[in-house]
């Protein structure tokens, strides 16, 4: 791949996204970060991927800006069903994965972000959606998925003035979940790898999907989701597993099944 390294470290994938000067998703790093995603999704041994952007500055900076002059609303309207599907895609892959974000955030670079299940970032990251500033709006689910994690104010405040915060800002507006040194910010990001990977897959996926499934719909519909995840982990091998290992106080030997 050209703008996209995909490392396997044991049970660990580490997708950088390179794509000098400003990792722009493009159409074709869009394209290749999916060709990278889908060769570890059904791969058993595969259990949390690390996203992160090469260098020190920027995590991703938005979109290429010379695709939308050609744009009217039909191919506007086609271009966003395409790219839902890629966002989509994303938000919704079967297994964890942490945000490791480096540098700016920003525009699609902050969309991706938003996609992800766990965001850790360095004190010199920005994050903001500076769309209007275009004549444009955040078309990658921004307006939707921030607005869930920091509230309808919040997200109008940033949307409307285009303003990026701050890492220590995000943290506190629970945009992101810790902020670390630059330094240490992949090893972080394998620390809590590392925790989630002792516990069960099946359990995991089934957290996720009763997670998002309720940020899209009312409490009621999230509880009926979240009961019938439950019990469809009951009929799973690992469940017994879980149990028995509970029960004989020693470390559980997942399978998956």
């Amino acid at each position: 791949m050209q703008f996209v390294r995909l490392e396997q470290d044991g049970p660990i994938a580490v997708i950088t996204i390179d794509n000098p000067p400003v990792n722009a998703i493009a159409q074709p790093v869009r394209a290749e970060i999916q060709e990278a995603l889908r060769s570890v999704e059904d791969d058993p041994d595969t259990r949390v991927v690390i996203l992160t952007g090469a260098g020190q500055k920027i995590f991703v900076a938005g979109a290429d800006v010379t695709e939308f002059p050609p744009l009217n609303y039909a191919s506007g309207v086609e271009r966003n069903k395409r790219a839902r599907a890629w966002w989509d895609y994303v938000a919704s892959f079967p297994k964890p994965i942490i945000a490791a974000i480096n540098g700016h955030a920003l525009g699609g670079g902050l969309e991706l972000a938003l996609c992800c299940d766990i965001r850790i970032a360095s004190p010199n990251a920005r994050l903001g959606l500076p769309e209007v500033g275009l004549g444009i709006l955040p078309g990658g689910g921004g307006t939707q998925r921030l607005a869930r994690l920091v509230g309808a104010g919040m997200a109008k405040l940033m949307i409307f003035t285009g303003e990026a915060i701050t890492a220590s800002e995000a943290e506190r507006r629970g945009l992101v979940e810790k902020v670390v040194e630059q330094g240490q910010l992949l090893m972080e990001c394998r620390v809590l790898a590392e925790k989630i990977i002792t516990k069960a897959p099946l359990s995991i996926l089934r957290a996720k999907e009763a997670i998002n499934r309720g940020a899209e719909g009312g409490l009621a519909q999230g509880l009926d989701y979240e009961g019938e995840c439950f019990a469809r982990l009951m009929d799973t091998e690992d469940k017994n597993e879980g149990i028995a290992a509970f029960q004989e106080k020693r470390p559980p030997l997942w399978k998956g099944r």
